[in-house]
């Protein structure tokens, strides 16, 4: 009870004989907020005020009583009070000084939580006044500016920092925060850079450093020239760029290791226990229990990092031991007023890579595995809208190394391969995925993967299609630099199709549901164009010639899914409706011309073994010559999935039926393509023999 009655200014309660007894500062405060100057009758009041410890909670609570009339009653006070807090701020005594940001930071969140529905204009006059607004903001920029670099205390870097922040912070929406226009003015740019390049600085400051960035790089940034953004895209000092890597690293880890801890302790806990006994019935409320806040504030410095600076695309690959293994000390953070947007920053910065020498021991990590382990966390429940943005900034920033030429280098590196631990949905039809045995790949392989894993958790009737939009075209920004640069890259591509194939069963099976909400052509055009990059192009980048039979089976086998989807659009296209256009875009993707490639060969009715076998290998010889002129020329019109599925398919059927074989196997489709070959007439200037197998003809046919 004593406790509270102090926060509340109280040393004393009142009684009939005694008055109460205040805290002195609290007294001064009743006098600022009189309608008289203090100072009238007490010259030194200002003086006296910031030696006295700020109570932050009295004061802020003094301005939130007030109404707007009274509030413009005591204006001028308020003003004189921000007008000596700055003149405090150059004091060599570092009470005043600590006293004086403490005493900003309540004037200004006061201030702007009672004044939320006013302009930011009426806000400047209510803190500092018009007639001399520019010169105080000078002021208080420079002096927070010569705190920040100078060589002083770090609680007093810490609490410039809180205030720069608290001024960032006070609106919800930034663009709105006019009093940001001093800062834009009288840039602290180098004061920040200077904390990053620092080891020192970075682990005790670097957090709020990072996110105060962020957060002044996106004032207006479409609106008007922000000097920030200008500033940030040409820094190329190697220290500050790796600083500030260093950060978003430590920042993601830590959000990677606490997901861990929880999950491991959720996983041995007597619920685990029951959750298998009955066959994973709860698994729905286990995700609940291990979800982790997510950090938007760090993923926006990532962001803006990534976009506008390309010399950082160089932090993204610079390896060191991971995280999550090594044991840094912890440094005591000072009190401050406010924790930025509902975050909490890391304990300590990561150590720099001369201060953790390598160990074969130690697994080898960098910023990109870091944050791909970290998307793969808060892309697992995007039913959340909070972690749906979240989710959603993740694969922007995806979007946008793989749109980096460099990046892309770096990420099909086969001398750069690394284990990438990515976190998997738990769901009932499949076992997870164990972490020892991991293969080392290179960097594009756990992106890929990362993809796959999307597609195919978040088929769901809230559907997230700007995901799916997004995941897709990271999938076809890739594809398109291995298509450019002839990168053979040894994935199990089978995955990546067959969730794909999945993906457009999805859509049509929710074909009126989806409609309601989203245009769910565009997205199915977009997965057909991947198989048609495949078919065209897969020669150039698919790492061998059985990976292009794995493709084409993966297409015969469900091809009922893109017969299905040829119907529902070609019923769309026809009809005079808002899909029309979308939907025969679609059509002219799959195939319309169909009459051609639907006949089927005739069934042998009782022939010999002998004469089945070459029969059979004879028609199979004579459908492939009579049809590589038509496949042809569907690729040619971009019309190449229909082709191969009927004109394949036949003959699929076919020698199952010469063979009295009810269903065929994947190796016995397989057997028959290495079994066959394929006179070459007219053989090329350094062609060896005259026979190729069907696997080669399928790379010659484009």
């Amino acid at each position: 009870m004593a406790q509270t009655e102090k926060k509340g200014g109280l040393l004393r309660k009142s009684s009939a004989s005694k008055k109460p007894l205040k805290e002195k500062v609290v007294l001064m405060y009743d006098e600022i907020f009189a309608t008289e100057d203090p100072s009238k009758c007490n010259p030194r009041f200002w003086e006296e005020l910031f030696l006295m410890k700020v109570n932050l909670e009295y004061l802020e609570g003094k301005l939130e009583a007030l109404d707007g009339e009274e509030l413009m009653k005591i204006k001028d006070n308020i003003n004189c009070l921000f007008q000596h807090c700055i003149q405090a701020l150059g004091e060599e005594h570092p009470i005043r000084v600590v006293n004086a940001l403490q005493t900003l930071c309540a004037l200004i969140r006061g201030v702007h939580q009672k004044n939320k529905s006013t302009s930011g204009f009426d806000i400047i006059n209510m803190l500092v006044g018009f007639d001399k607004a520019e010169l105080c903001m000078k002021n208080l920029m420079e002096s927070l500016d010569s705190l920040l670099c100078a060589e002083g205390s770090e609680s007093l870097k810490s609490l410039c920092l809180k205030l720069l922040l608290c001024l960032v912070t006070v609106t919800d929406n930034i663009s709105q925060n006019t009093i940001l226009e001093y800062v834009m003015i009288n840039s602290i740019f180098e004061a920040i850079l200077q904390i990053l390049s620092s080891p020192l600085s970075r682990r005790e400051h670097g957090y709020d450093a990072v996110v105060l960035l962020a957060l002044l790089v996106n004032y207006r940034k479409y609106e008007s020239v922000n000097p920030y953004i200008v500033k940030l895209s040409i820094v190329d000092d190697e220290a500050t760029l790796n600083g500030m890597g260093f950060v978003i690293a430590q920042a993601l880890s830590e959000y990677n290791r606490q997901y861990k801890d929880k999950e491991e302790e959720h996983q041995s806990g007597f619920f685990s226990a029951l959750t298998n006994m009955v066959g994973s019935m709860f698994i729905a409320d286990a995700d609940e229990k291990i979800s982790v806040q997510t950090n938007e504030a760090i993923l926006l410095a990532l962001y803006e990092a990534v976009h506008l600076n390309r010399n950082f695309i160089t932090v993204l690959a610079q390896s060191h031991p991971e995280m999550g293994l090594m044991t840094t000390p912890t440094s005591p953070i000072p009190a401050t007023p406010v924790t930025p947007l509902g975050t909490t920053p890391p304990s300590s910065d990561v150590i720099s890579s001369a201060e953790l020498p390598l160990d074969a021991d130690v697994q080898t990590s960098n910023l990109l595995i870091t944050f791909l382990k970290y998307s793969s966390i808060v892309m697992q429940d995007t039913k959340d809208e909070h972690r749906l943005h979240s989710g959603k900034l993740c694969l922007i920033i995806l979007t946008c190394i793989a749109e980096d030429q460099y990046a892309n280098a770096f990420l099909h590196d086969d001398n750069m391969n690394f284990r990438v631990n990515l976190h998997r949905m738990p769901m009932r039809h499949r076992k997870k995925a164990a972490d020892k045995n991991l293969p080392c790949r290179p960097l594009v392989c756990a992106v890929l993967d990362l993809m796959v894993e999307f597609i195919v958790t978040h088929m769901m009737k809230e559907f997230p299609m700007d995901l799916y939009v997004r995941c897709i075209q990271i999938v076809h920004k890739l594809l398109c630099y291995q298509k450019k640069c002839r990168v053979r890259l040894h994935y199990t591509w089978r995955e990546l199709w067959s969730a794909l194939i999945n993906l457009l069963k999805f859509l049509m099976s929710n074909e009126t549901v989806l409609l309601a909400k989203h245009n769910i052509f565009t997205l199915a055009l977009m997965v057909v164009n991947l198989f048609n990059m495949f078919i065209t192009y897969g020669d150039t980048f698919l790492p061998t010639p059985s990976s292009y039979d794995e493709l084409y089976y993966e297409i015969i086998r469900m091809h009922q899914n893109f017969d299905n989807l040829y119907s529902m659009v070609l019923r769309l296209s026809t009809n005079a409706g808002q899909w029309k256009e979308p939907a025969s875009k679609v059509t002219h993707a799959l195939v319309n011309i169909r009459s051609s490639s639907h006949q089927r060969p005739r069934r042998l009715s009782h022939p010999t073994s002998a004469e089945a076998n070459f029969t059979a290998i004879s028609k199979y010889q004579l459908v492939i010559a009579k049809t590589k002129v038509k496949v042809n020329c569907c690729l040619e019109k971009k019309r190449k999935l229909e082709a191969i599925i009927n004109h394949f398919n036949p003959k699929i059927e076919s020698y199952a039926a010469v063979n009295h074989i009810s269903q065929l196997s994947e190796d016995q489709v397989y057997s028959q393509h290495d079994d066959l070959i394929w006179p070459i007439s007219n053989k090329p200037p350094l062609c060896v023999t005259s026979f190729l197998p069907i696997q080669h003809l399928l790379s010659l046919w484009r």
